[in-house]
């Protein structure tokens, strides 16, 4: 199994934000804002693998993609480079939390560590 790409480890404070999120009584929609950077080889048919095998699971919690782009250079900011933005809503935080913790996706979240060579994701407050 892969190593964990730099921007796949948790921020600790982060999280623990987004886990009181969940739980408060303010757990509305939430877009998740992923911004992807492949490995050279393979690393976006590994990650077209890994959309196809989270799709059910997505839709399991009610979660869907809502936009999907090619990246660019930023015209403002670092120099990085994105191979492939996407914007994933969910009913809520605790939908996130269930499908990243559930035994099915457990068991292909590795596809996407193993696509990656850095990723950053953010989640986005969503209105209704």
């Amino acid at each position: 199994m892969a190593e964990p790409a730099e921007a796949e480890q948790l921020n600790p404070d982060a999280f623990r934000g987004f886990l009181e999120r969940s739980r408060s009584g303010d757990d509305g929609p939430v877009v998740m804002l992923n911004l992807l950077e492949f490995k050279p080889d393979g690393g976006r048919e590994k990650y077209m693998e890994y959309g196809e095998a989270v799709a059910p699971i997505l839709e399991g919690v009610g979660g869907k993609p809502v936009f999907t782009a090619t990246g660019g250079r930023a015209l403002i900011g670092g120099d990085r480079t994105w191979d492939l933005v996407l914007l994933v809503r969910y009913p809520s935080r605790a939908a996130f939390l269930e499908m990243i913790g559930s035994p099915e996706y457990q068991a292909i979240a590795h596809l996407r560590t193993e696509a990656l060579t850095y990723s950053e994701l953010h989640p986005l407050d969503a209105g209704e």
